[in-house]
């Protein structure tokens, strides 16, 4: 094990609290903790720009990431029109643009730029990153467009003319908020943001909704409804049938749990009365999707129910009807209805389908699977509503993605598909299980070079938590934030692996809720379980098992590197929590209390403090030596949490590395230059730690 070069002293903690002596490292951008922040970033640059492959590994990534041989996903289907934000080396923000659906469809999109989001930049001296928008039918000629300053959540919102290319004089305009919003008609928005002192929620996202009328200043906009403070926050939708929309406020009174209120056709807002963990994915027909997350009505979790809003809007009791029930080894994941077709992308075994259902008029809804490959990764990246058209990419991790217009008499149409970044027949993918400490099986996908010795140095990704599932795509695009960092891998002869552990929702709701709270403990044991697979199967060996995660994943590789310093050999958290004593109270960390439960609450406390990493750092342990990684502008995780424990456990004698962008929010890539950066860098830290390069 290598040790740091000395870091910035750490001694001059006396000031802090007693019961925390880094507590000063929660000072986003103070000049204390930043000045220790860039102290420990030019080590790790120091030591890890040395790596003879660094430089290629950073130039490589980044033409890859620029390559223009990339899918042009749509970002939204406007009527005869798409739209795409486009990313390459001269426009690493991205250029907003639109071409005529035909075209596209067709694979010659006629492009025509609307935003130049690095133009912009630099005539407005902003740093903004891309965050959507939202566009009116059913001309489509007026859009909301959001732009963060630096990729925080926080966002601008502006209002864009389609037929100009121009922002409106004089338009709706949101300032620096979380905002959530959405059209009504053009001339009125459904906006939640921040009206000031006491209208956010304890998590710091929006509590009160209000209706704003073109023409008036925002502060006449009508209230349309409140909520207390305690809640998670409001989020703001407006689903889209053939004939009507749907503008929605979702009342999260915890991160799982939502109430609904609609807008009426007649402008009424009226409550859906839905069961506790449901769901509106969508809306077709008049009829409300909804999924449960719990059983109601009958009907087991994980079912995709319909519910008829002219019931509601009649006061009259809304009548679930069954719309898909998946078997024991699928999960709805996706959802999306164009105007005749309700188009659904499973898990089956954490490989996706495609399903396209419609409803007869004896409510029964009758199910037709697409013929796309087996065995493959899917998303649903768009649909066209009169053309009950999907659009959906395929891949796996040696097949490159391809775009697909779907038609529900199940025509495939190939819109694009890319060439292959590397040779692919030098490697070999393979979907096994691992048996967890309780007997569940826990599925993970092994990617290793044909030839390659064994055992051999193994990196594990894996996430485990808020129903979001881990699937396997392409190896140039991994799911790190850090770009082809697996090829770079694997291809040193080296194993990859993607592991589908509990908490997620690659099994639907039952595989979420087993690590919930209390049942933590078996996320951990699931990754604990594959890497000591890897070991039983001969691919690696103990010490040799690198693993990574991103955010909640951070969580995990923390509380696995102190649970089985014995297993492995380095870690890799990107904007992670670590501690679970005060993270309810750092930035958005209140809303997270239903997923890990309430630190202040003793009886909670009681088993979130058995694996807290923070306060279970152990004297004396030598632990795998770990790159944290995270962002500065991170207004969702807390950077405290990666400088803190960075900065005891390097106090205790452990090799730690460090870097912190200071832009990129939550997500950490503000654009392909630091994507490629991190991917070298993380690829020469397990280089270092794993291989003794």
């Amino acid at each position: 094990m290598k040790s740091l070069l000395p870091l910035v002293s750490l001694l001059a903690v006396a000031a802090a609290p007693a019961a925390d002596p880094y507590a000063w490292l929660e000072d986003i951008e103070g000049a204390r903790a930043l000045g220790q922040v860039k102290a420990w970033n030019a080590e790790t640059e120091q030591l890890l720009t040395r790596d003879p492959r660094y430089e290629q590994d950073r130039a490589r990534a980044k033409a890859i990431l620029d390559d223009e041989a990339q899918i042009a996903e749509p970002e939204s289907i406007l009527g005869t029109q798409v739209t795409n934000l486009w990313r390459d080396a001269a426009h690493p923000r991205g250029l907003w643009r639109v071409a005529s659906l035909a075209s596209y469809t067709a694979g010659k999109p006629e492009w025509r730029t609307l935003i130049d989001v690095d133009a912009l930049g630099r005539q407005e001296g902003k740093s903004w990153v891309w965050h959507g928008a939202q566009c009116l039918e059913p001309d489509y000629t007026r859009c909301m467009v959001a732009l963060s300053p630096g990729g925080t959540d926080a966002q601008v919102v502006r209002e864009f003319d389609l037929k100009t290319g121009a922002f409106v004089p004089g338009g709706f305009f949101l300032p620096e908020a979380k905002s959530r919003y959405t059209w009504i008609d053009r001339d009125h928005l459904l906006v939640a943001s921040d009206w000031g002192a006491g209208s956010l929620t304890v998590s710091g996202y929006p509590r009160i909704a209000k209706v704003w009328t073109r023409g008036t200043p925002i502060t006449a906009a009508k209230t349309v409804h409140e909520a207390p403070a305690s809640i998670v926050g409001l989020e703001i939708s407006a689903p889209v049938d053939a004939k009507q929309r749907w503008p929605m406020i979702a009342v999260n009174t915890t991160f799982f749990q939502s109430d609904y209120i609609v807008r009426m056709p007649d402008g009424r807002f009226v409550p859906l009365t839905l069961p506790q963990g449901a769901d509106v994915r969508d809306v077709i027909d008049g009829r409300a999707i909804v999924s449960y997350s719990k059983p109601a009505n009958g009907f087991d979790a994980g079912v995709l129910v319909a519910y008829s809003l002219a019931d509601a809007a009649a006061g009259r009791r809304m009548a679930p009807e069954l719309v898909m029930a998946p078997t024991k080894s699928q999960a709805v994941e996706e959802v999306s209805a164009t105007d005749n077709v309700l188009w659904v992308k499973v898990l089956d075994d954490v490989s996706g389908k495609l399903i396209a259902l419609r409803r007869g008029a004896d409510g029964h809804w009758s199910q037709r699977a697409m013929p796309l490959a087996a065995n493959s990764t899917i998303h649903i990246t768009g649909s066209s509503g009169a053309r009950d058209t999907a659009f959906a990419t395929v891949e796996g991790m040696l097949t490159p993605p391809t775009l697909y217009a779907v038609g529900a008499d199940a025509k495939i149409t190939s819109v694009q598909s890319l060439p292959p970044k590397f040779d692919a027949s030098k490697y070999t993918v393979a979907q096994h299980f691992a048996t967890s400490k309780d007997g569940t099986r826990v599925p993970y996908f092994l990617v290793t070079k044909k030839g390659a010795a064994q055992p051999a140095p193994a990196l594990i990704h894996a996430y485990g938590g808020f129903r979001n599932a881990q699937t396997p795509t392409y190896l140039t695009d991994q799911p790190y934030r850090a770009g082809p960092l697996a090829l770079f891998w694997v291809e040193q002869g080296n194993a990859f692996v993607l592991a589908n552990i509990r908490g997620g929702g690659e099994y639907g709701p039952r595989w979420h809720q087993a690590g919930l709270r209390e049942k933590r403990q078996n996320v951990f044991d699931d990754l604990h379980a594959v890497a000591e697979d890897l070991v039983k199967t001969g691919v690696s060996a103990p010490k040799k098992i690198a693993i990574s995660g991103r955010s909640n994943g951070g969580l995990l590789v923390g509380v696995a590197m102190e649970q089985r310093p014995d297993l492995y050999g380095a870690v890799i958290a990107g904007s992670p929590l670590e501690d679970m004593r005060r993270y309810s109270h750092l930035s958005a960390g209140a809303s997270w209390i239903d997923e890990y439960g309430d630190p202040d609450k003793p009886a909670d406390w009681a088993f979130i403090s058995k694996y807290s990493p923070y306060q279970n750092v152990r004297t004396g342990v030598r632990y795998p030596p770990v790159l944290f990684y995270g962002s500065t502008k991170d207004d969702r995780v807390h950077p405290g949490h990666a400088r803190k424990l960075a900065a005891l456990l390097k106090a205790n004698g452990n090799t730690v590395y460090f870097h912190e962008y200071l832009e990129g929010g939550h997500s950490v890539g503000a654009d392909h230059a630091e994507d490629a950066r991190r991917a070298a860098l993380l690829d020469a830290f397990l280089r270092r730690e794993l291989m003794g390069k």
